[in-house]
């Protein structure tokens, strides 16, 4: 297996008016070629501080940063132009110049990077077309919608046959629909053009939708990491319990009683378990919520319950569940 990046006890402390914040305490993880890898958090968790020491935009202020086990932290000023040719990056704010047509946009990068006029005109084009906007190429960025522009940006990214595209809040500007065509087109020129991709987001519908592992980051830790449906059917740490469970707080409704989650994939979905439950065991659960989502392509269901408030019927329920094939997590 090749990792692409590896990140060993990665820390990064900033000093302001004589005084210290750690953004990154300890952080190790890597990401593999080939794989869409999200990365989570709340707004200042320190994940977009996280994906700045990818390229070394940051220096990290202990640990190591290995691109293709190179060192970030031992390369040249020559060497580490080169590597960052290999990564690419898109933005929220998309950061076109408005002054250029779209093509001249995407050329952009080619043309710093001295490839003949010809040349790059060609390679923008074939971007262009990969990103369905060929017939924009001579429209300027205050004319296209947000998604278009996003698009553009992708282009442009791409243009360079980057290793690595990191994508740092690139849908969170756009509304659902267009964030979920975007996601599509990413996912698709990871399939088809094996580009690594990671992402950076703090919302869990963007990483369920399309990336394959997610490391979670909390308060400069991380927290959590793992293939992404296993952490969704069940999250270990506080914090992925937060972005998973529903946004709603439910509370039991007795003292004693307890709220429970259970997941359910799709081969489990035309299974009334709920009705087996009380035919079966003759105990009741109340229903507080319900829904489904995709999680990397696979239909799953999530159900979050109220137990009964005996002990021993929750022990009951939870095990009628559990060898049900369900996944079972406490509601805190």
């Amino acid at each position: 297996m090749s990792y692409v990046f590896e990140l060993t006890n990665v820390s990064k402390t900033y000093k302001n008016d004589g005084k210290e914040f750690e953004a990154l305490k300890d952080i190790s993880l890597d990401v593999q070629e080939g794989e869409i890898f999200g990365i989570i958090g709340m707004s200042g968790a320190g994940k977009s501080t996280l994906v700045r020491t990818l390229n070394r935009l940051e220096d990290v202020s202990k640990g190591s940063v290995k691109f293709y086990d190179k060192d970030l932290a031992t390369l040249s000023s020559a060497e580490l132009r080169e590597v960052r040719h290999s990564i690419s990056m898109i933005f929220q704010g998309f950061n076109l110049v408005n002054q250029r047509t779209v093509l001249s946009n995407v050329e952009q990068p080619l043309k710093i990077a001295g490839v003949p006029r010809k040349e790059r005109k060609e390679k923008a084009l074939q971007m262009l077309e990969v990103v369905g906007l060929l017939d924009k190429k001579d429209v300027f960025p205050a004319r296209l919608s947000g998604g278009q522009k996003q698009r553009v940006a992708i282009a442009r990214a791409l243009a360079a046959d980057p290793k690595v595209l990191l994508c740092d809040e690139a849908t969170s500007a756009l509304d659902p629909k267009i964030t979920g065509e975007i996601l599509d087109l990413l996912k698709k020129i990871n399939e088809e053009r094996k580009l690594t991709i990671v992402i950076i987001t703090h919302e869990m519908s963007v990483v369920e939708k399309i990336c394959d592992r997610v490391a979670i980051i909390d308060d400069g830790n991380l927290a959590e990491v793992g293939y992404v449906a296993d952490v969704f059917s069940n999250p270990q740490s506080k914090a992925a319990k937060k972005l998973v469970f529903p946004s709603n707080p439910f509370e039991a409704s007795e003292e004693n009683s307890k709220v429970i989650r259970l997941v359910f994939d799709g081969s489990h979905s035309s299974e009334p378990f709920i009705a087996n439950l009380v035919e079966k065991t003759g105990l009741k659960v109340n229903i507080l919520s319900a829904n489904t989502r995709s999680v990397g392509g696979i239909g799953y269901g999530q159900m979050i319950v109220e137990l009964p408030s005996s002990s021993s019927d929750q022990r009951k329920v939870i095990d009628f569940f559990k060898a049900g094939g369900l996944s079972v997590s406490e509601v805190v």
